[in-house]
């Protein structure tokens, strides 16, 4: 399965990357991969007209969009949009850091849930 992601470069710059996440047969239930450790788990409601500049993400985690839509830019000035059902690991918790904002005058809702430094 692989995840996108938001990274720090050792120069303190941002990127858009990319996990794979090996599963393996769970027989009738699906593929399924191995057991990561977990921190918190955050519900965070956004507002429709939210843009945030340049910020590291403050631990890292994973962020699910449940309902809305954001965009997000990174160092080189590349941007990508991710929605209801996505999924992003956020791990650029130091240097420059990223912009993040609502789009459609939509409010977005969204889980974060916090991990260790390795996935």
């Amino acid at each position: 399965m692989i995840i996108p992601r938001i990274y720090h470069t050792k120069e303190g710059l941002s990127a858009f990357g990319e996990i794979d996440i090996p599963l393996t047969d769970g027989g009738p239930i699906g593929m399924l991969s191995e057991k990561y450790p977990a921190g918190s788990v955050i519900f965070r409601e956004t507002p429709a007209d939210y843009d945030f500049k340049w910020h590291p993400a403050p631990a890292r985690q994973l962020l699910f969009i449940i309902r809305g839509s954001a965009e997000f830019t990174v160092s080189n000035g590349e941007q990508r949009i991710y929605g209801a059902g996505d999924v992003l690991l956020l791990e650029d918790t130091e240097g420059q850091g990223h912009c993040s904002k609502a789009l459609n005058n939509e409010v977005r809702h969204s889980i974060f849930v916090t991990l260790p430094e390795a996935l």
